[in-house]
Protein backbone atom coordinates (compact mmCIF):
# COMPACT_ATOMS: atom_id res chain seq x y z
CA UNK A 1 0.00 0.00 0.00
CA UNK A 2 3.28 2.24 0.36
CA UNK A 3 3.77 2.86 -3.03
CA UNK A 4 0.07 3.00 -3.84
CA UNK A 5 0.11 6.15 -1.64
CA UNK A 6 3.26 7.33 -3.12
CA UNK A 7 1.52 7.29 -6.11
CA UNK A 8 -1.62 9.29 -4.63
CA UNK A 9 0.91 11.76 -2.86
CA UNK A 10 2.65 12.64 -5.58
CA UNK A 11 -0.34 13.89 -7.99
CA UNK A 12 -0.68 16.05 -5.25
CA UNK A 13 2.74 17.36 -5.57
CA UNK A 14 3.88 15.71 -2.07
CA UNK A 15 7.26 13.56 -2.13
CA UNK A 16 9.39 11.61 0.20
CA UNK A 17 9.81 8.64 1.62
CA UNK A 18 6.46 7.24 3.97
CA UNK A 19 7.22 6.81 7.71
CA UNK A 20 4.10 5.50 8.71
CA UNK A 21 0.44 4.73 7.69
CA UNK A 22 -2.34 4.75 10.10
CA UNK A 23 -5.58 3.31 9.49
CA UNK A 24 -8.73 5.88 10.67
CA UNK A 25 -11.28 3.83 11.56
CA UNK A 26 -14.23 5.95 12.33
CA UNK A 27 -16.71 7.30 9.68
CA UNK A 28 -18.82 5.22 7.78
CA UNK A 29 -18.33 6.50 3.71
CA UNK A 30 -14.75 7.34 3.02
CA UNK A 31 -11.64 5.02 3.58
CA UNK A 32 -8.84 7.15 5.39
CA UNK A 33 -5.65 6.62 6.26
CA UNK A 34 -2.81 9.25 7.95
CA UNK A 35 0.58 9.23 5.83
CA UNK A 36 3.46 10.33 7.30
CA UNK A 37 6.48 11.70 5.34
CA UNK A 38 9.44 13.54 6.87
CA UNK A 39 7.45 13.96 10.38
CA UNK A 40 4.57 15.59 8.29
CA UNK A 41 1.08 13.51 8.42
CA UNK A 42 -1.49 13.66 5.56
CA UNK A 43 -4.60 12.71 5.38
CA UNK A 44 -5.21 10.21 2.07
CA UNK A 45 -8.74 9.79 1.34
CA UNK A 46 -10.84 7.37 -1.42
CA UNK A 47 -14.15 9.11 -1.59
CA UNK A 48 -17.22 7.00 -2.01
CA UNK A 49 -17.97 7.21 -5.25
CA UNK A 50 -21.22 5.21 -4.80
CA UNK A 51 -22.77 7.71 -2.28
CA UNK A 52 -20.82 10.58 -4.07
CA UNK A 53 -21.05 9.98 -7.86
CA UNK A 54 -19.69 13.35 -8.85
CA UNK A 55 -16.66 13.69 -7.42
CA UNK A 56 -15.14 16.54 -9.02
CA UNK A 57 -18.78 18.53 -7.71
CA UNK A 58 -18.26 17.65 -4.27
CA UNK A 59 -14.34 19.00 -4.07
CA UNK A 60 -15.14 21.80 -6.09
CA UNK A 61 -17.53 22.57 -3.08
CA UNK A 62 -14.72 21.96 -0.45
CA UNK A 63 -12.08 24.00 -1.64
CA UNK A 64 -14.38 26.91 -2.51
CA UNK A 65 -15.55 26.99 0.84
CA UNK A 66 -12.84 26.31 2.66
CA UNK A 67 -10.78 29.02 0.79
CA UNK A 68 -13.69 31.29 2.11
CA UNK A 69 -13.07 30.39 5.71
CA UNK A 70 -9.29 30.54 5.30
CA UNK A 71 -9.89 34.15 4.71
CA UNK A 72 -11.91 34.75 7.78
CA UNK A 73 -9.74 32.80 10.05
CA UNK A 74 -7.14 35.16 8.72
CA UNK A 75 -9.02 38.05 9.02
CA UNK A 76 -9.60 37.69 13.12
CA UNK A 77 -6.27 36.24 13.66
CA UNK A 78 -6.75 32.51 14.05
CA UNK A 79 -4.84 29.71 12.83
CA UNK A 80 -5.80 28.58 9.43
CA UNK A 81 -3.62 25.65 10.10
CA UNK A 82 -5.93 24.05 12.74
CA UNK A 83 -8.89 26.42 11.92
CA UNK A 84 -10.00 25.21 8.56
CA UNK A 85 -9.20 21.64 6.71
CA UNK A 86 -6.52 22.64 3.98
CA UNK A 87 -6.76 20.36 0.72
CA UNK A 88 -4.36 19.53 -1.47
CA UNK A 89 -4.47 20.50 -5.02
CA UNK A 90 -3.34 18.74 -8.43
CA UNK A 91 -1.58 19.84 -11.09
CA UNK A 92 -4.48 21.14 -13.05
CA UNK A 93 -5.73 22.50 -10.20
CA UNK A 94 -8.55 19.54 -9.05
CA UNK A 95 -8.85 18.70 -5.62
CA UNK A 96 -9.42 15.03 -6.57
CA UNK A 97 -7.29 12.72 -8.83
CA UNK A 98 -8.86 9.46 -10.43
CA UNK A 99 -6.27 6.22 -10.72
CA UNK A 100 -6.54 3.97 -13.00
CA UNK A 101 -8.87 1.76 -11.28
CA UNK A 102 -11.21 4.57 -11.04
CA UNK A 103 -11.01 5.36 -7.41
CA UNK A 104 -11.15 9.01 -6.81
CA UNK A 105 -8.30 10.08 -4.12
CA UNK A 106 -7.53 13.40 -2.13
CA UNK A 107 -5.39 14.48 0.51
CA UNK A 108 -5.57 17.21 3.22
CA UNK A 109 -2.99 18.09 6.15
CA UNK A 110 -4.23 15.93 9.24
CA UNK A 111 -4.37 18.01 12.22
CA UNK A 112 -2.34 16.76 15.33
CA UNK A 113 -3.57 17.08 18.93
CA UNK A 114 -7.03 17.03 17.87
CA UNK A 115 -9.76 14.23 18.53
CA UNK A 116 -13.55 13.65 17.57
CA UNK A 117 -16.14 12.86 19.96
CA UNK A 118 -18.95 10.19 19.36
CA UNK A 119 -20.64 10.99 22.15
CA UNK A 120 -21.02 13.79 24.23
CA UNK A 121 -22.69 13.97 27.95
CA UNK A 122 -20.71 17.55 29.21
CA UNK A 123 -23.32 20.14 28.31
CA UNK A 124 -20.17 22.49 28.05
CA UNK A 125 -18.84 20.64 25.15
CA UNK A 126 -22.59 20.40 23.65
CA UNK A 127 -23.06 24.09 23.57
CA UNK A 128 -19.54 24.59 22.17
CA UNK A 129 -20.48 22.24 19.38
CA UNK A 130 -23.69 24.33 18.47
CA UNK A 131 -21.52 27.48 18.40
CA UNK A 132 -19.29 25.77 16.16
CA UNK A 133 -21.88 24.77 13.24
CA UNK A 134 -23.85 28.17 14.42
CA UNK A 135 -20.32 29.99 13.21
CA UNK A 136 -20.25 27.23 10.17
CA UNK A 137 -22.99 29.12 8.54
CA UNK A 138 -22.31 32.82 9.92
CA UNK A 139 -19.01 32.83 8.56
CA UNK A 140 -20.50 31.93 4.77
CA UNK A 141 -23.15 33.50 5.09
CA UNK A 142 -21.71 36.24 2.02
CA UNK A 143 -20.91 33.22 -0.16
CA UNK A 144 -22.74 32.77 -2.92
CA UNK A 145 -24.31 29.44 -2.16
CA UNK A 146 -25.82 29.50 -6.13
CA UNK A 147 -22.58 28.56 -6.83
CA UNK A 148 -22.27 25.14 -5.43
CA UNK A 149 -23.30 21.74 -6.78
CA UNK A 150 -25.79 19.68 -5.42
CA UNK A 151 -23.56 16.63 -4.91
CA UNK A 152 -26.55 14.91 -3.50
CA UNK A 153 -29.78 16.08 -4.86
CA UNK A 154 -32.87 16.31 -3.02
CA UNK A 155 -30.38 15.04 0.05
CA UNK A 156 -32.23 16.75 2.60
CA UNK A 157 -35.96 17.39 0.42
CA UNK A 158 -38.08 15.23 3.23
CA UNK A 159 -40.89 16.09 0.93
CA UNK A 160 -39.37 13.92 -1.83
CA UNK A 161 -38.32 11.30 0.99
CA UNK A 162 -41.37 10.79 1.86
CA UNK A 163 -42.52 10.49 -1.64
CA UNK A 164 -39.53 7.61 -2.41
CA UNK A 165 -41.21 6.03 1.30
CA UNK A 166 -44.36 5.33 -0.19
CA UNK A 167 -42.99 4.30 -3.47
CA UNK A 168 -41.20 1.50 -1.11
CA UNK A 169 -44.59 0.79 0.25
CA UNK A 170 -45.99 -0.40 -2.82
CA UNK A 171 -42.85 -2.16 -4.39
CA UNK A 172 -42.44 -4.19 -0.80
CA UNK A 173 -39.53 -5.51 -2.47
CA UNK A 174 -38.25 -7.49 0.75
CA UNK A 175 -41.61 -9.10 1.21
CA UNK A 176 -41.20 -7.40 5.36
CA UNK A 177 -44.48 -5.18 4.89
CA UNK A 178 -46.45 -6.71 7.25
CA UNK A 179 -44.15 -6.94 9.75
CA UNK A 180 -44.02 -3.21 9.96
CA UNK A 181 -47.55 -1.71 10.27
CA UNK A 182 -47.29 0.40 13.06
CA UNK A 183 -43.89 1.65 11.67
CA UNK A 184 -45.47 2.74 8.28
CA UNK A 185 -48.68 4.25 9.83
CA UNK A 186 -46.84 6.87 12.45
CA UNK A 187 -44.17 7.78 9.55
CA UNK A 188 -47.45 7.95 7.25
CA UNK A 189 -49.46 9.93 9.79
CA UNK A 190 -46.76 12.60 9.39
CA UNK A 191 -46.55 13.28 5.85
CA UNK A 192 -47.52 16.84 6.44
CA UNK A 193 -45.23 17.66 8.93
CA UNK A 194 -42.64 16.15 6.39
CA UNK A 195 -43.38 18.58 3.50
CA UNK A 196 -43.39 21.92 6.02
CA UNK A 197 -40.02 23.31 5.63
CA UNK A 198 -39.80 22.52 1.77
CA UNK A 199 -42.89 24.24 1.44
CA UNK A 200 -41.86 27.40 3.20
CA UNK A 201 -38.74 27.19 0.79
CA UNK A 202 -40.96 26.64 -1.91
CA UNK A 203 -42.91 30.36 -0.85
CA UNK A 204 -40.04 31.71 -0.23
CA UNK A 205 -40.44 32.46 3.76
CA UNK A 206 -37.01 30.93 4.56
CA UNK A 207 -33.58 31.60 3.09
CA UNK A 208 -31.06 29.10 1.59
CA UNK A 209 -27.63 28.98 3.57
CA UNK A 210 -24.55 27.49 2.97
CA UNK A 211 -25.13 23.97 5.42
CA UNK A 212 -23.32 21.17 6.31
CA UNK A 213 -26.31 19.06 6.15
CA UNK A 214 -24.43 16.46 8.23
CA UNK A 215 -24.04 18.08 11.49
CA UNK A 216 -23.18 14.78 13.96
CA UNK A 217 -21.45 16.05 16.56
CA UNK A 218 -18.22 13.89 15.51
CA UNK A 219 -18.39 16.28 12.50
CA UNK A 220 -16.25 18.98 14.88
CA UNK A 221 -12.78 18.86 15.77
CA UNK A 222 -12.10 19.16 19.20
CA UNK A 223 -8.75 20.80 20.35
CA UNK A 224 -7.24 17.84 22.80
CA UNK A 225 -5.53 20.79 25.29
CA UNK A 226 -8.56 23.37 25.36
CA UNK A 227 -11.08 21.09 24.49
CA UNK A 228 -12.88 23.88 21.99
CA UNK A 229 -13.81 23.42 18.73
CA UNK A 230 -11.15 24.02 16.06
CA UNK A 231 -12.99 23.52 13.26
CA UNK A 232 -16.16 21.30 10.69
CA UNK A 233 -14.96 18.70 9.38
CA UNK A 234 -16.44 16.08 6.59
CA UNK A 235 -17.59 18.53 4.35
CA UNK A 236 -18.81 16.31 1.42
CA UNK A 237 -22.22 17.42 2.09
CA UNK A 238 -22.18 21.14 1.86
CA UNK A 239 -24.75 22.55 -0.39
CA UNK A 240 -27.42 25.27 0.01
CA UNK A 241 -29.94 24.08 2.55
CA UNK A 242 -31.85 25.37 5.63
CA UNK A 243 -30.41 26.38 9.01
CA UNK A 244 -32.88 24.32 10.81
CA UNK A 245 -31.65 21.07 8.91
CA UNK A 246 -28.22 21.49 10.13
CA UNK A 247 -29.47 22.73 13.86
CA UNK A 248 -32.06 19.65 13.63
CA UNK A 249 -30.09 17.09 11.91
CA UNK A 250 -27.17 18.06 14.90
CA UNK A 251 -30.32 17.77 17.93
CA UNK A 252 -31.52 13.96 16.67
CA UNK A 253 -27.78 13.11 17.28
CA UNK A 254 -26.67 14.39 20.22
CA UNK A 255 -29.92 15.06 22.23
CA UNK A 256 -30.62 11.20 21.94
CA UNK A 257 -30.12 9.47 25.38
CA UNK A 258 -28.98 6.03 23.83
CA UNK A 259 -27.33 4.50 20.41
CA UNK A 260 -29.45 4.60 17.17
CA UNK A 261 -29.82 1.09 17.17
CA UNK A 262 -31.28 0.62 20.60
CA UNK A 263 -33.77 -2.10 20.99
CA UNK A 264 -35.22 -1.06 24.32
CA UNK A 265 -37.33 1.90 23.55
CA UNK A 266 -37.48 2.36 27.03
CA UNK A 267 -33.81 3.58 27.15
CA UNK A 268 -34.45 5.91 24.43
CA UNK A 269 -35.78 9.60 25.12
CA UNK A 270 -35.22 13.44 24.01
CA UNK A 271 -33.00 14.80 26.73
CA UNK A 272 -34.04 18.82 26.96
CA UNK A 273 -31.42 19.27 28.65
CA UNK A 274 -28.87 18.62 25.68
CA UNK A 275 -31.14 20.13 23.27
CA UNK A 276 -30.68 23.29 25.44
CA UNK A 277 -27.36 23.22 25.63
CA UNK A 278 -27.07 22.79 22.09
CA UNK A 279 -29.44 25.51 21.10
CA UNK A 280 -27.84 27.85 23.83
CA UNK A 281 -24.57 27.74 21.03
CA UNK A 282 -26.23 27.88 18.03
CA UNK A 283 -29.03 30.28 18.25
CA UNK A 284 -26.89 32.20 21.32
CA UNK A 285 -23.71 32.76 19.19
CA UNK A 286 -25.30 33.27 16.06
CA UNK A 287 -26.38 36.80 17.91
CA UNK A 288 -28.96 37.88 16.13
CA UNK A 289 -28.19 36.31 12.47
CA UNK A 290 -30.89 33.96 11.93
CA UNK A 291 -34.56 35.47 10.70
CA UNK A 292 -38.16 35.49 12.75
CA UNK A 293 -39.27 32.28 10.17
CA UNK A 294 -35.61 30.36 11.01
CA UNK A 295 -35.95 30.91 14.57
CA UNK A 296 -39.82 29.66 14.43
CA UNK A 297 -38.50 26.97 11.31
CA UNK A 298 -35.74 25.40 14.75
CA UNK A 299 -38.29 22.90 16.69
CA UNK A 300 -39.43 21.76 13.26
CA UNK A 301 -36.63 20.78 11.74
CA UNK A 302 -35.69 18.62 14.34
CA UNK A 303 -38.31 16.65 14.13
CA UNK A 304 -38.86 16.45 10.24
CA UNK A 305 -34.48 15.60 10.38
CA UNK A 306 -35.86 12.92 12.79
CA UNK A 307 -38.76 11.91 10.68
CA UNK A 308 -36.19 12.27 7.41
CA UNK A 309 -33.84 9.69 9.43
CA UNK A 310 -36.62 7.25 10.48
CA UNK A 311 -38.47 7.12 7.16
CA UNK A 312 -34.88 6.39 5.53
CA UNK A 313 -34.25 3.57 7.72
CA UNK A 314 -37.96 2.22 7.22
CA UNK A 315 -37.36 2.80 3.60
CA UNK A 316 -34.01 0.48 3.29
CA UNK A 317 -36.08 -2.26 5.86
CA UNK A 318 -38.56 -2.39 3.04
CA UNK A 319 -36.38 -2.55 0.26
CA UNK A 320 -33.96 -5.52 1.73
CA UNK A 321 -31.46 -3.47 3.34
CA UNK A 322 -29.57 -1.68 0.45
CA UNK A 323 -28.01 1.04 2.05
CA UNK A 324 -27.51 1.16 5.37
CA UNK A 325 -24.57 -1.62 6.68
CA UNK A 326 -27.10 -4.29 9.10
CA UNK A 327 -26.04 -6.51 11.46
CA UNK A 328 -28.82 -8.71 11.61
CA UNK A 329 -32.18 -9.18 9.70
CA UNK A 330 -34.79 -6.24 11.75
CA UNK A 331 -32.04 -3.88 11.90
CA UNK A 332 -33.38 -0.73 10.61
CA UNK A 333 -36.64 -1.43 11.73
CA UNK A 334 -35.20 -1.42 15.30
CA UNK A 335 -33.22 2.00 13.81
CA UNK A 336 -37.02 3.37 12.42
CA UNK A 337 -38.50 2.60 16.37
CA UNK A 338 -35.57 4.30 17.84
CA UNK A 339 -36.59 7.74 15.65
CA UNK A 340 -40.21 7.52 16.27
CA UNK A 341 -39.51 7.46 19.84
CA UNK A 342 -37.63 10.64 19.44
CA UNK A 343 -40.36 11.75 17.18
CA UNK A 344 -42.84 11.38 20.00
CA UNK A 345 -40.83 13.22 22.66
CA UNK A 346 -40.16 15.84 20.55
CA UNK A 347 -43.83 16.57 19.91
CA UNK A 348 -44.61 16.10 23.52
CA UNK A 349 -42.01 19.08 24.48
CA UNK A 350 -42.63 21.10 21.48
CA UNK A 351 -43.50 24.10 23.34
CA UNK A 352 -40.62 23.81 26.03
CA UNK A 353 -38.32 23.72 22.90
CA UNK A 354 -39.73 26.79 21.23
CA UNK A 355 -39.58 28.74 24.57
CA UNK A 356 -35.45 27.30 24.62
CA UNK A 357 -34.91 28.62 21.18
CA UNK A 358 -36.12 32.27 21.60
CA UNK A 359 -34.78 32.36 25.20
CA UNK A 360 -31.27 32.19 23.89
CA UNK A 361 -32.52 34.62 20.67
CA UNK A 362 -32.88 37.38 22.61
Amino acid sequence: MEQTYSKVLLQFGIEGQIESVRPIKTGHINQTCVVTIQGHPYTVQTINTYVFPDADGVMENILAVTEHLRKKVIARGGDPLREVLHFYTTAEGKGNWKDEEGKQWRVYDFVDDAITYDIADDLQILTDAGLAFGNFQKQLADFDGASLNETIVNFHNTRQRYLNLQAGIERNASGRLSNAGPEVEFYLARTDIAKRLVEQIDAGVLPLRVTHNDTKFNNILIDTASKKPLCVIDLDTIMPGLAAYDFGDAIRFCANSAAEDEKDLDKVYFCLDKFEAFAKGFIGGADGFFTEAELDSMVWGCIIMTLECGSRFLLDYLDGDKYFHTSYDDHNLVRARTQMKLVSDMEKSFDEMQAIVRKYAK
